[in-house]
């Protein structure tokens, strides 16, 4: 464990979280620094084409949000 970071350790459970959003929100602000690899590329190529392809399939958004609350309440 690095020293500098121990306090970290220390936090709440709510604290910790917090900071992980914090740290996300920060990321998320700076996107073209965050490195896509080649292999990343590749499969969203690869995903790309195979929607091109057949466009029709897969779900639309509200579909799968409608999925995710019926099992949700079902579970």
């Amino acid at each position: 464990m690095n020293a500098e970071f121990a306090q970290v350790f220390e936090l709440t459970l709510s604290e910790k979280l917090q900071l992980l959003e914090d740290l996300w929100d920060s990321i998320a602000l700076v996107p073209d620094q965050i490195p896509v690899l080649d292999w990343q590329k590749e499969e969203l190529a690869r995903r790309k084409a195979i929607y091109l392809q057949n466009s029709d399939s897969g779900s639309s958004w509200e579909a799968v949000k409608e999925r995710i609350r019926s099992r949700q309440h079902g579970a």
